[in-house]
């Protein structure tokens, strides 16, 4: 997404804001902010919301890029106990037995 989507995207979403609390509210922020509807700032700032708007139409119907896994990785899979590998009982088996492996 390019620096000029990003910035009508923000635009938007603060329009988008905006409109939910007239909805809600009946509270305009930008025009309590900017000095009223009728200023020349606000009426700036609603006209890049909605040339915003037009901006992201485009994002609307761009394909949904999906993320590249890298299945090339080698990694060292280690799938012994979370103390590390496991202890070799085999001997003390055997010697309780009385026939130890070092012993043959």
């Amino acid at each position: 997404m390019g620096t000029l989507h990003r910035i009508a995207l923000f635009l938007v979403i603060i329009g988008a804001i905006n409109w939910g609390l007239i909805g809600f509210f009946r509270y305009d922020l930008i025009s309590s902010i900017f000095g009223g509807e009728t200023t020349a700032i606000s009426r700036v700032i609603f006209g890049l919301v909605g040339l915003s708007g037009l901006v992201c139409i485009p994002l609307l119907f761009r394909p949904v890029e999906d993320v590249e896994v890298d299945r090339t990785r080698q990694g060292n899979l280690n799938y012994g106990t979370e103390f590390g590998e496991e202890p070799d009982f085999t001997d003390i088996k055997d010697a309780s037995k009385g026939n130890s492996k070092k012993e043959k």
